[in-house]
């Protein structure tokens, strides 16, 4: 089977393939493009951890910071700067994609500032902010699922803004999102924005899930528990299609659709495989179901290439089954709301912490830049 069979056979099923994963070395080598020319790549996702890597790799981004430090731009600003730069030339790059998918697809996503994930009023002003400085109409503004991030969505997609919600961990969770999805496209048609316009996909995390999980049910060691490791990911993946499908059944969707509205896609985020003795490719292969996104890293979008298993849907129809996993799962003693609660917290840190690397790296760039100059 050729190298992009796999992927040309997730993309015939319906699955967008989205890149996790955004430098300027990528734009500028060509690598990009090809990915998109050759490997069925529709859209790129990024997050402050990427950006993070890419600025303390690369020397790509030199000849920006040197001017950055002769105009005296402050960190925030050279961030600002550095960042959307790179998500407009990835957005140009992906402009036919969106046009020939009618705007679905060839999207850049770029996320706020995660040191405001708790705080709904500066989350709608910096959403504004990327919007108006990439300038781009195929990018996402990708907010966090926080309780704070909820009406900051809303908020957002009401200006219409594209949206793609980050850091949904549990179905509850997911639920109340699409209820903010809604209500931000009901006060943008108020607004008199062209709902056929708006965008927004629902980024589910997939993978530390069952990292999480999986370290609870060890430590309980049960025959029973242990037999349960690498369930828990895949059944709360399903179970949040299921919760999808019924949504986007309601009376409520139906009017919207009616004045133009587009559905909200489930993403599946945090494919890349943790754990060593899984399949590299499970959160790929056993999440296929049409009208979904799945944003894979280079590795597990190469693992696809070359040896995924796509046969067709693997998640219409499971959730009963789905619901059992997280019944035994509780049944052995997991508390899975505190597994909720405690991965949201540390999606928030892990993207914070990387923002304050991303912000130290630029500042000691920026003064190393002085200094040559």
């Amino acid at each position: 089977m050729g190298n992009t069979d796999r992927l040309a056979q997730l993309s015939e099923a319906g699955v967008s393939i989205w890149l996790d994963d955004l430098s300027r070395d990528r734009l500028r080598s060509g690598y990009l493009a090809g990915l998109i020319r050759d490997k069925h790549v529709v859209g790129i996702t990024t997050n402050p951890t990427i950006f993070a890597n890419a600025l303390s790799r690369s020397e790509a981004y030199d000849e920006q910071l040197r001017e950055l430090a002769a105009r005296g731009a402050d960190v925030h600003t050279a961030v600002r700067e550095l960042t959307t730069s790179d998500v407009r030339e990835a957005a140009d790059l992906l402009r036919d994609v969106y046009t020939a998918t009618n705007g679905l697809d060839g999207r850049v996503s770029i996320e706020v500032d995660p040191g405001l994930a708790r705080d709904t009023e500066k989350t709608v002003v910096e959403a504004e902010e990327l919007w108006r400085a990439v300038d781009r109409p195929n990018i996402f503004v990708k907010i966090p699922a926080t309780e704070e991030g909820l009406p900051a969505i809303t908020r957002t997609l009401a200006a219409g803004i594209s949206v793609n919600v980050t850091l949904i961990f549990s179905v509850e969770r997911y639920r109340a999102v699409i209820d903010a999805f809604f209500a931000g496209l009901e006060q943008a048609k108020e607004a008199g924005h062209d709902l056929s316009s708006i965008q927004s996909v629902a980024s589910f995390f997939v993978s530390r899930v069952d990292s999480e999980v999986d370290k609870r049910l060890e430590a309980i060691g049960t025959d029973e528990a242990l037999a349960l490791r690498g369930e828990a990911a895949l059944a709360n993946a399903r179970l949040a299609y299921a919760a999808y499908q019924e949504k986007f059944a309601s009376e409520r969707w139906a009017a919207l659709k009616q004045a133009g509205a587009n559905p909200q896609r489930p993403l599946w985020a945090s494919t890349g495989v943790k754990n060593p003795e899984y399949s590299d490719t499970r959160y790929v292969d056993e999440l296929v179901v049409a009208n979904t996104v799945n944003t894979m890293p280079e590795k597990t979008l190469e693992a696809v290439a070359d040896h995924a298993d796509i046969h067709g849907d693997t998640v219409t129809g499971t959730a009963e089954q789905a619901q059992q996993v997280f019944d035994r799962v509780t049944a052995v003693g997991i508390d899975v709301n505190d597994v909720f609660r405690t991965l949201e917290d540390e999606g928030v840190e892990k993207f914070e912490k990387s923002w304050a690397e991303l912000l130290d790296t630029v500042r000691s760039q920026l003064e190393s830049a002085k200094v040559q100059s």
